[in-house]
């Protein structure tokens, strides 16, 4: 009798809709979305990177990029954790409706942080809230190795209870010297005993947490002014900065260039050669702007050059593109450019 296959000869390509196959509670307003794809495609993807879901939501789609917490070394399924925010709608919509069985359309994966990218022999992950998440699929990976390797998990949290993996993360600690957990609180769980840190983190925090942190290759992601707190700590201390990476999908702060430095807008053109439409720009606009006046969809969601979303391929002309790492140096070789970040130069043609 010939043996089936454990899973198909092809990964899973965002052309194929994902499945929901269940949905796990975390804690309050938090939960694992596990996907899989029912062609039985696995799924390949650098421990760290993120995704992007197109949510049927009233009025939408709605586009809202989420890091995946699973790790590759799983490939037959494909998970992101999400929290609802005070007003977030597309997470409320995911926790509130989306249920087994569901299809819905993804892009990615995507995105540059992970620890594949700067191997060390030892690593210091700090995290608070959601911002676990890329930290659990690096863990996760690690452990899947059998070679756990080093690592400092620092996470900041609320409560106890509010501590997404917490479980999942103590038994991985518990069977491997390598990994060592530092947990703290701003405040204790009524009526539980809390034996951790607590207290906003700070630089003797730090020190007591991993007092070799300057060994250490650094990964950080949470809200904003929790990175900003955690930059300024390390930059105090001496860190070399060159060693610290951290994950962000909120629009990066840009310096206005002299206005003697800028160029004058010259006029431009861009055809899309599928829909046989040519549309005049001044070469101010994106691609992605002038695709939405031409009455086309590319998708997109940061916009700001980070996700890749908006990836299209060129097939003629050039554009001027200034991105925040969403696409890769080999993609630009090969003539794809991010949408919305990229203004032509002259007469540019898109395979759209």
């Amino acid at each position: 009798m010939m043996a089936q296959q454990n899973w198909t000869a092809q990964p899973w390509a965002d052309s194929e809709l994902l499945e929901c196959a269940m949905v796990i509670p975390e804690s309050a307003d938090c939960a694992t979305i596990a996907f899989r794809a029912p062609s039985g495609a696995w799924f390949d993807y650098q421990p760290g990177q993120f995704l992007t879901l197109e949510l049927p939501v009233p009025g939408g789609p709605l586009l809202r990029t989420y890091t995946i917490s699973s790790s590759p070394s799983r490939p037959l399924s494909l998970s992101i954790t999400v929290k609802a925010q005070a007003g977030s709608l597309g997470t409320r919509w995911l926790l509130d409706h989306l249920k087994p069985g569901m299809q819905i359309k993804a892009h990615g994966p995507a995105g540059a942080f992970s620890f594949h990218r700067h191997p060390a022999r030892k690593y210091l992950f700090i995290s608070a809230g959601s911002g676990i998440t890329p930290m659990m699929a690096m863990t996760t990976w690690a452990w899947d190795s059998g070679e756990m390797p080093d690592i400092v998990f620092v996470h900041a949290a609320k409560t106890p209870s509010d501590i997404i993996f917490r479980e999942r993360l103590e038994q991985f600690a518990n069977r491997v010297p390598g990994l060592q957990l530092r947990f703290t609180v701003e405040e204790a769980d009524p009526f539980r005993v809390w034996p951790g840190y607590k207290g906003r983190l700070s630089q003797i925090m730090l020190g007591l947490m991993a007092s070799d942190y300057l060994e250490r290759e650094v990964f950080c992601c949470g809200p904003a002014p929790f990175m900003q707190a955690v930059r300024e700590m390390l930059q105090s201390l001496g860190f070399d900065m060159t060693r610290y990476h951290e994950e962000s999908f909120a629009a990066p702060a840009l310096e206005e260039a002299p206005v003697a430095l800028r160029e004058a807008p010259t006029a431009a053109e861009i055809t899309f050669a599928r829909s046989g439409k040519t549309l005049a720009t001044d070469g101010t606009e994106t691609l992605l702007a002038v695709a939405k006046r031409a009455g086309l969809n590319i998708p997109s969601s940061c916009n700001f050059g980070l996700c890749g979303t908006c990836k299209v391929q060129k097939t003629g002309g050039e554009v001027s593109m200034v991105h925040n790492g969403g696409i890769s140096e080999e993609e630009i070789a090969d003539g794809m450019v991010l949408a919305c970040c990229a203004r032509p130069i002259g007469a540019v043609s898109l395979d759209l």
